[in-house]
């Protein structure tokens, strides 16, 4: 089964999530590749996905730019 560029984004920033500062390097990295479209699940998806990790929390203002 293919793989969306979404679906291997995830998996990715899941994998460094222990470095908030690298954690927010993929995002800018994710940010630049996406589709427009992947740009608002991956949106949807960190802000549940950081919403138990206030250290990842800072990241989600990139999303704002």
């Amino acid at each position: 089964m293919k793989k969306t560029m979404f679906s291997y984004t995830k998996t990715i920033l899941e994998r460094v999530s222990f470095d908030p500062l690298l954690f927010c390097k993929e995002v800018e990295k994710a940010l630049k590749i996406l589709l427009p479209y992947e740009i608002e699940q991956l949106t949807d998806w960190l802000f549940q996905y950081t919403q138990e990790k206030p250290e990842l929390q800072h990241c989600q203002l990139l999303l704002n730019q």
